[in-house]
């Protein structure tokens, strides 16, 4: 229960920052919100130092039906995620727990294993942002 009360916790100080961050805008009506900056992933550990070798940059958009879990995986990058629909909730084998709703952004764990489900009754749909090196996987799948 501790780690579900810190996961919320923590997507409240993102959030609160979120709301925080200045809004710049031009005369043609250009809005520019800075939706994280952070140096930790959402369980608080700081994140790791970007490898040597050529940079690769990853999108995916991943929609997952309600009441879907995905595998236990873990991804060897640093990646950071936009909840477009839904509610996503991400596990850890550790027992940590993280809720996100429709608008938030998460900070994803790296070389942890996890797993994420799509509860209520919209699926979950999440843009992801992968920055990894283009000869690294950025997904394992536990065996």
């Amino acid at each position: 229960m501790r780690y579900v009360i810190y996961g919320k916790i923590f997507v409240a100080v993102c959030m609160l920052q979120l709301f925080s961050a200045p809004l710049a805008a031009d005369s043609g009506g250009i809005q520019i919100r800075e939706l994280v900056r952070t140096e930790r992933s959402w369980d608080g550990n700081l994140l790791p130092a970007y490898p040597e070798g050529q940079p690769e940059i990853r999108v995916l958009s991943i929609v997952i039906a309600p009441g879907e879990k995905l595998p236990i995986h873990r991804h060897p990058v640093i990646n950071a995620g936009y909840l477009l629909s839904g509610h996503l909730r991400v596990h850890t084998l550790d027992g940590r727990v993280l809720d996100l709703q429709a608008g938030e952004t998460v900070v994803e764990v790296v070389d942890v294993w996890h797993w994420g489900e799509s509860l209520g009754e919209d699926p979950a749909h999440i843009i992801v942002f992968y920055a990894g090196r283009a000869d690294v996987p950025i997904t394992t799948l536990r065996e």
